[in-house]
């Protein structure tokens, strides 16, 4: 069977820090997140410094940048005004791990509950899991090309009691009719020249996709213990343990005999072939060093464990759980299954809409670790009709590609776009201000009729405009408490 070389990855390569962003200025890392996001200037210039000093720090000297520490952010703001989706798409502009957390969730340790440490646990998850997939782009090539030889060997067996040198068997009435004799012509010097000509027809059906519903026998290895939950010191975690990991093998890796199709075949073997080909080590240490100099973590709604408590109940640990935060801001190691983490440069980015507290509620120590505050404003109607049309996957563009499946044009005039911002701004005046979303549900009220409709119109376009919004959300308008209709 033929080997296929993976190449290593260059020397550097395991830093990887924000490959994306490295030649990004500010300005231009700006531009990029107005492609998605509309308005909150402020909010946008803080993390394209934060990012960019992110990019100096690697260019200095490993003393200089050891003492550089990230500058946390926390943005203050209501509800659906863009605070998350800021982080998520600056993360995904440096193809930075980047995981989204609720501060709420967490409690002091002690407490039955998920203690802080675990947000870095579930980053380093993330993290393996996106050096894992780019690992796997990288060795495809190579694992489809020795999958096919494998195959080649299991429809072509060249001798050996049907077995071909991956130990798999392949059955005698699965070799299609041009290699019924090849084993035999094999066994002779003068049949090998028909042999090599009989496996390059093979291997061409192969990739023709003329033997695709065949069935041949193959060995796949079954795992014979799934995944244990466990009480840990902080709380109930959540791991997967390998039995076979931890008592080396001693129970895991048998095989059984499945007969397949060769199509189905085929993917089982390229991902074994994925697997061999790629050094879960090295992607483990890699992962591990991205997250230490590159990891973002977002903790949403940092107000809600804001304030001294005044008793006793629920929100008894909040505290606690600003205490079991800070050494995580600070710079702490924490211990996971891949290995041990420092945090000391991993970017912390904290919102909350603080309507009944204030950043200055929090535990002064933790005040000081986040020193860039930044306000997002309220949206109104301008903003709503931007929203609407401007960013590069803006919500009319979502339902007109939805609807195109269907075979339906929808169309939006101008003053319906405009109609549709003002009721949505109309609605968060008069009920809860949920900002942007209140958009998602304006649209499917609107939209309700022509979408179920859709697979049985015999007209292929519509067009709203101002009159038909006013049509449809009539009811809406009139009634006083539109938080009946809209949440």
């Amino acid at each position: 069977m033929m080997a296929f070389r993976v190449p290593e990855p260059a020397a550097g390569a395991e830093t990887r820090v924000a490959e994306a962003a490295v030649d990004l200025t500010p300005r231009e890392i700006v531009a990029e997140l107005d492609r998605h996001i509309v308005g909150q200037e402020k909010a946008k210039r803080a993390v394209a410094i934060a990012l960019r000093n992110r990019m100096r720090r690697l260019k200095l000297s490993p003393e200089m940048a050891e003492e550089v520490a990230p500058k946390n952010i926390i943005m203050i703001g209501p509800t659906g005004v863009g605070k998350t989706e800021i982080a998520r798409r600056l993360a995904r502009l440096t193809n930075s791990p980047f995981i989204k957390v609720e501060a709420s969730k967490y409690t002091e340790v002690g407490y039955v509950g998920r203690d802080v440490e675990s947000m870095v646990r579930d980053l380093v998850d993330h993290a393996v899991e996106m050096v894992r997939s780019e690992r796997l782009e990288e060795v495809r090539q190579a694992a489809v090309a020795n999958a096919e030889e494998r195959l080649l060997g299991l429809l072509l067996p060249g001798g050996g009691g049907g077995r071909d040198r991956t130990g798999y068997a392949a059955e005698g009435g699965g070799a299609t009719r041009e290699a019924a004799g090849v084993a035999r012509e094999a066994a002779d010097p003068e049949g090998r020249d028909s042999f090599g000509r009989t496996r390059d027809k093979i291997r061409q059906q192969l990739r023709d996709g003329l033997l695709e519903g065949q069935q041949i026998e193959i060995e796949v290895r079954q795992d014979a213990f799934p995944a244990f939950r466990i009480f840990g010191a902080g709380g109930l975690e959540e791991m997967d343990i390998s039995l076979r990991e931890s008592l080396g093998g001693l129970f895991g890796g048998r095989k059984r005999p499945r007969r397949v199709t060769v199509a189905a075949a085929r993917e089982v073997l390229q991902r074994e072939e994925e697997e061999k080909l790629i050094d879960l080590d090295e992607a483990k240490r890699r992962a591990l060093e991205r997250v230490e100099q590159s990891g973002i973590i977002f903790i949403d709604e940092i107000d809600k464990i804001a304030g001294r408590e005044r008793g006793h109940g629920p929100d008894v640990s909040r505290e606690g759980v600003q205490r079991d935060l800070l050494p995580m801001v600070e710079g702490t190691r924490v211990s996971t299954k891949h290995g041990m983490v420092r945090t000391d440069h991993i970017l912390f980015i904290a919102s909350g809409a603080f309507h009944v507290s204030k950043p200055s509620d929090l535990i002064p120590e933790l005040q000081g670790r986040f020193p860039i505050r930044v306000e997002l404003g309220p949206l109104g109607a301008p903003e709503f009709v931007r929203i609407l049309v401007e960013p590069k996957s803006a919500l009319i563009k979502q339902y007109r590609a939805l609807l195109l499946t269907e075979g339906i044009d929808l169309v939006f005039t101008d003053d319906a776009v405009r109609a549709i911002a003002e009721l949505a701004a109309e609605v968060n005046e008069r009920s809860e201000n949920i900002g942007a979303r209140r958009l998602h549900t304006i649209m499917e009220r609107l939209l309700d009729v022509v979408s179920f409709e859709a697979p049985n119109m015999t007209e292929r376009k519509v067009t709203i405009d101002a009159a038909y919004v006013r049509r449809m959300l009539a009811d809406i308008v009139k009634d006083q408490d539109l938080s009946r209709y809209i949440l």
